[in-house]
């Protein structure tokens, strides 16, 4: 498979997900690969693309809004004292081959240019594994080292004075329906991505603590073991897969538009040393149905280890 052809991934014996390597895009929308379209078992859409709203949003994939002043996410950029204004920075992740292309699976290996200069090299794993009949879940994983020569920051439109805005990361672009997708998430009492959590509290949110946090202000900045979302017959549940995951905070967005991610610099910038690595996992639960509490925990808990 070149990388000039779509890359198909598949599940239980389904065509799950597309793989755009090289897109088309203008330059103020950051081109990089992405995931799109993206469907549960049962073929629902549950990413979008180029929307109306936001046409810079891509699917599902990795997309930072500051890399040393580089734009990485697309539109406009975020100037303290300036606000949203429209820079000639944005950078590019170009697809450098696969490393193993399978039909669950892919490992990438990316560069994130700007300027003509090579910023960052990505390592990047994609790989889908089946739960149950009605759901499955999207792996991936992404590790970034700096191979500028020089320290380098990331940062985001938080990091930069707007507040709530630190997107930058994972970033998945849900579809917009006639209403507004319901959110929610485990709560912030150190329960596990079981549902179990230190105060005692169960699978289904109950007994005494915060749990359970219902909503996109409950949710939006919440470093949880997990989130979820659900809209028209399909519920996404995103979880950090590693300790360092779960320490960055959500970033959620509902009434706007549908949309989660995680946050590099939600409140100050991430430095990286010249030649450091960092890594980051996110698994993402793909099901059919509205999934309740107890269900998105047990899920997650069997996604993760699998």
């Amino acid at each position: 498979m070149t990388a000039d052809t779509a890359t198909l991934l598949r599940c239980a014996g389904r065509v799950v997900a597309r793989y755009t390597t090289r897109p088309e895009l203008t330059a103020d929308r950051s081109p990089r690969p992405y995931l799109h379209p993206v469907t549960t078992l049962a073929g629902l859409p549950v990413t979008e693309t180029v929307p109306e709203d936001h046409p810079h949003h891509l699917g599902a994939g990795v997309a930072v809004a500051d890399v040393a002043g580089h734009n990485f996410w697309g539109g406009r950029t975020f100037v303290r004292g300036r606000g949203s204004v429209e820079l000639d920075n944005h950078g590019t992740q170009r697809h450098d081959g696969f490393k193993l292309c399978d039909p669950d699976g892919f490992v990438e290996e990316l560069s994130w240019t700007a300027g003509g200069e090579r910023l960052l090299r990505e390592h990047r794993t994609v790989a889908a594994t089946a739960l149950t009949d009605a759901a499955w879940a999207l792996d991936l994983t992404f590790s970034l080292t700096n191979v500028s020569g020089r320290e380098l920051s990331i940062g985001s439109p938080a990091t930069n004075g707007r507040p709530g805005a630190a997107y930058g990361g994972f970033f998945w672009r849900a579809p917009k329906e006639a209403t507004a997708p319901t959110v929610f998430g485990a709560g912030t009492d150190g329960s596990g991505a079981d549902g179990s959590g230190a105060d005692g509290s169960g699978a289904d949110g109950s007994g005494t603590g915060n749990w359970g946090a219902d909503g996109e202000e409950a949710v939006h900045g919440v470093a949880a073991d997990w989130v979820a979302m659900s809209g028209e017959g399909w519920t996404l549940v995103f979880a950090g897969a590693t300790a360092q995951t779960r320490r960055d905070p959500w970033f959620v967005r509902a009434a706007e538009y549908p949309g989660v991610g995680s946050s590099l610099a939600y409140g100050a910038r991430l430095p990286v040393a010249a030649g450091e690595t960092f890594v980051r996992r996110v698994v993402t639960v793909v099901a059919d149905g509205r999934l309740d509490r107890a269900g998105a925990a047990a899920l997650v808990r069997k996604a993760v280890a699998s």
